[in-house]
């Protein structure tokens, strides 16, 4: 029997990343997802194309070997297929996490093959695969007296994804287009004992974190502040957006606030990091990714919160007493994203800042307590949105 890999998430980081690279793995991809318009193209089409682009050109892949399932209509077969699969990733948002965490649990609890399965979550946040393993062993999901043999069933572990992924063009269908360059990283110690799987796309590390909040406090920061500072002065693209001398330069300042965290804290050298920092720069302002400004700042909700793209950097910055300006000036950018169509977040953070106390709202938002050196700084942020916003 060949590999198998079950994904859930059929959306274009599912489709365009993680399923593109261990189909070039040698896996059947199984895609799972609750959205019956995906389930159904997939179903339906024997293959779908990823293409490329970077400065280089473009290169198609063709993607092939996958079948598809509608867990909320057959959850007993997704059961089935991940108790005889080799791997299981996701690529579905860290706020859906809870919601896969149960039929994951189940088949976990119904495995029977001798090697664990490999539990990887693909996605933008800090140690998503160990939310994802607390979901799966709450005692709703795995029964207590399960709990203690659930690592020879399952190994879970930590990754950090880095890819690009544009709006796309209207009549694509399955088709994604997206960035050529990518790293995906994950930390290989939970497979001491039996053996990683093999994925060449993957690069096995001992120590996750420092690639983790690179990425994270790099290309997350910049993408962001670009698209924030974009919308707020009209530009359509980041690319559109970076070509503003002014909003240039308060990117690179943001990075050079998170540069010295990262500098500081994981001993990349400062040559390394700025080298990084150009790389990264370069990347988003790729025109040919046509990436929309409000894309890329959708969800306003998540990357305000504690250990995000914003808050995160700048809180472990405050307690060290070094500089935040940018990355508050990103900030403010980000509370004043609101009621933008189609992004519920934004609507949604809109509501708060109408009912809710500019104290409450930074407690509530950021996860930031009082005492901390950070809180005092957006509070008076998140009252200047409020006054300008009513």
């Amino acid at each position: 029997m060949g590999l198998k890999a079950v994904h859930f998430g059929g959306g274009n980081i599912g489709r365009g990343f993680v399923a593109e690279k261990l189909h070039l793995a040698g896996y059947e991809v199984v895609f799972v997802d609750v959205m019956d318009s995906i389930i159904e193209q997939l179903q339906k089409t024997k293959e779908y194309t990823v293409t490329e682009i970077g400065g280089e050109g473009e290169k198609v892949n063709k993607i092939t070997n996958y079948r598809a399932i509608n867990s909320k209509t057959h959850e007993n077969d997704v059961i089935d297929e991940i108790a005889s699969a080799d791997l299981v990733t996701c690529a579905v948002g860290p706020n859906i996490l809870k919601f896969i965490a149960p039929v994951i649990g189940k088949a976990i609890d119904k495995r029977t093959a001798p090697k664990p399965i490999a539990v990887i979550a693909c996605e933008n946040a800090i140690g998503a695969t160990d939310t994802l393993a607390a979901f799966i062993k709450d005692s709703k999901h795995t029964p207590q007296d399960r709990l203690s043999s659930i690592n020879d069933r399952a190994s879970f572990a930590n990754s950090a994804i880095d890819r690009i992924v544009p709006g796309q063009d209207p009549n694509a269908g399955l088709n994604v287009k997206i960035e050529s360059f990518y790293e995906w990283v994950v930390d290989k110690t939970p497979f001491a004992k039996e053996g990683h799987p093999e994925v060449s796309a993957i690069k096995w590390v001992d120590d996750l974190n420092p690639y983790i909040e690179r990425k994270l406090f790099t290309v997350n920061t910049g993408h962001a502040a670009a698209a924030y500072y974009g919308h707020a002065r009209g530009k359509r693209t980041i690319h559109d957006a970076l070509q503003d001398s002014e909003i240039n330069k308060i990117v690179y300042d943001c990075l050079s606030e998170t540069s010295h965290l990262i500098v500081k804290k994981h001993g990349i050298s400062t040559e390394e990091q700025k080298a990084y920092v150009e790389k990264i720069v370069k990347r988003i302002s790729n025109p040919y990714l046509e990436d929309v400004v409000e894309r890329v700042g959708r969800a306003p909700l998540r990357k305000l919160s504690r250990k995000e793209r914003f808050v995160g950097p700048a809180s472990q910055l405050a307690e060290s007493g070094d500089k935040v300006d940018a990355l508050l000036g990103a900030i403010e950018q980000a509370f004043a994203f609101l009621d933008v169509e189609g992004d519920e977040e934004s609507a949604e953070l809109s509501k708060i800042l109408k009912s809710t106390e500019a104290k409450d709202v930074v407690g509530k938002v950021c996860g930031l307590e009082e005492s901390h050196p950070l809180f005092s700084k957006i509070v008076p942020i998140v009252e200047k949105v409020q006054k300008n916003t009513k």
